[in-house]
Order: C-alpha cells, then sequence, then structure tokens
C-alpha cells in the first residue's frame, strides 16, 4: 500500500568548507558540555525549557511512534520529595549494593549519596519511556525500538539544554520507580528512563579532570 509522501522541501546543503566548519564548530561547542554537580538556584524561564523538550520530540523513533513522556519539574516541592526519595535509594546503593567494582568505578568523580542540587537546581525533567501508544492521544498500539529511541530523544535533549546555555546533569537513581509515583505517570504503560537535572552552574561549580579524558577518534571509530 502507498503511503503519501511530501517533497523534502527544507535540507540545506552547504558547500564541503562550511560543512567542515560547522562540524568542527559543532565539536567545539559539545566539549564544551560538562555535567556538573553544582547548580544555582538562577531561575530559567519555562519557554526556554519547552523549547528544549520540542527539540527532544523531534528525534527519531521506531514507526515514528514517539515513546517517551518528559515530566518537566519547577515545584519545589515536588523537587525535594524526589531528592528524598533519591537519596534513599542511593544510600543503600553507595552502603555497597551498588558492588566494589561500581564504586571503584565511580571513586574518580567524588560522587555520593548526597543530592542536594535536586532541591537547588531550577528544573527537574524525569524521562518516560513508554511500550505502548502512538502519534495519537487515543492510540494503544505497541512501541517499538523503545529503549534506542528514547535514548535518542534524552541526547538531543542534552545538546537542546546546552546550546541554549544551561548545565546538565543526567541521574538514574536504582530503582527509579518513584517517579512514576511522585510525577503521577502510568505504572502499565510507562517506566522512568533517566532524571535529567538542569540549570546554570553554581560559581564554585567544578568537573572531575577523569571526565574530560575522552577516548580518542581512533579508540572509537573505525573506517571501511
Amino acid at each position: 500500500m502507498s503511503q503519501e509522501q511530501l517533497p523534502l522541501s527544507d535540507f540545506i546543503e552547504y558547500p564541503p568548507e562550511e560543512m567542515l566548519l560547522r562540524a568542527s564548530q559543532n565539536l567545539q561547542q559539545l566539549k564544551r558540555r560538562h555535567t556538573i554537580r553544582h547548580f544555582s538556584d538562577k531561575d530559567v524561564s519555562r519557554e526556554i525549557i519547552e523549547q528544549c523538550i520540542l527539540a527532544a520530540g523531534a528525534a527519531p523513533s521506531g514507526a515514528n511512534h514517539q515513546p517517551w513522556h518528559f515530566c518537566a519539574i519547577h515545584s519545589d516541592e515536588i523537587k525535594h520529595q524526589v531528592r528524598q526519595q533519591a537519596e534513599a535509594h542511593e544510600q543503600r546503593f553507595y552502603a555497597g549494593s551498588a558492588g566494589d567494582e561500581w564504586l571503584d568505578a565511580l571513586k574518580p568523580l567524588g560522587t555520593d549519596a548526597n543530592k542536594a542540587y535536586l532541591d537547588v537546581a531550577p528544573w527537574l525533567i524525569a524521562v518516560f519511556s513508554q511500550k505502548r501508544g502512538g502519534i495519537a492521544p487515543e492510540d494503544d498500539k505497541t512501541n517499538y525500538y523503545v529503549h534506542e529511541s528514547v535514548g535518542i530523544a534524552c541526547g538531543f535533549l542534552l545538546q537542546a539544554l546546552h546550546h541554549s546555555g544551561l548545565a546538565t546533569l543526567t541521574h538514574t537513581p536504582k530503582p527509579m520507580s518513584f517517579l512514576t509515583d511522585i510525577c503521577q505517570r502510568n505504572r502499565d504503560t510507562e517506566r522512568p528512563y533517566m532524571l535529567i537535572v538542569t540549570g546554570y552552574p553554581a560559581d564554585d561549580a567544578t568537573v572531575p579532570i577523569h571526565a574530560l579524558q575522552k577516548k580518542s577518534l581512533q579508540q572509537i571509530a573505525s573506517f571501511l
């Protein structure tokens, strides 16, 4: 069965020299993206967050079902609920439930069970994956390549937040089911995927030296 198609009308072809310049500029911009754990309480307008979430929603997805939901939390009360629940799980994690190898891997980053930034940062964005849904609100269809699709959308969101001038942190407490209850999402069709903390960096924000060590092109790519 043939499907209705539209001509591709918004693709822009750049001269090769400009393509290389744009690729290099994008790399330099993304090299300034750092995960931080000290945020300012300076507010960020909802309009900025909305635009960044719309950018995430432009990500490709299996069958174009867009199997994601972004719950943007600005309420101080709800942010504190998230912190209380996250720290309770993290205390068990750092007390030994994670295992020695995992805890050793985290030592160079200086992380611990204290998640004060969940109270301080102006926005927390809880990302949920949806195993059923579809394009229309009333759809109840199987979603495909859910993990891959939501992962790409989170990448789009992180890039959009950074491009807009905000700092970010990805947080994945285990388990994350408490986010379902706090955000009042459907436990039967959705699961928490990631919590993204965003806002301005604090004046004393730091970046672990370990986090600045990135693999070389030769380590991450091969050309055949």
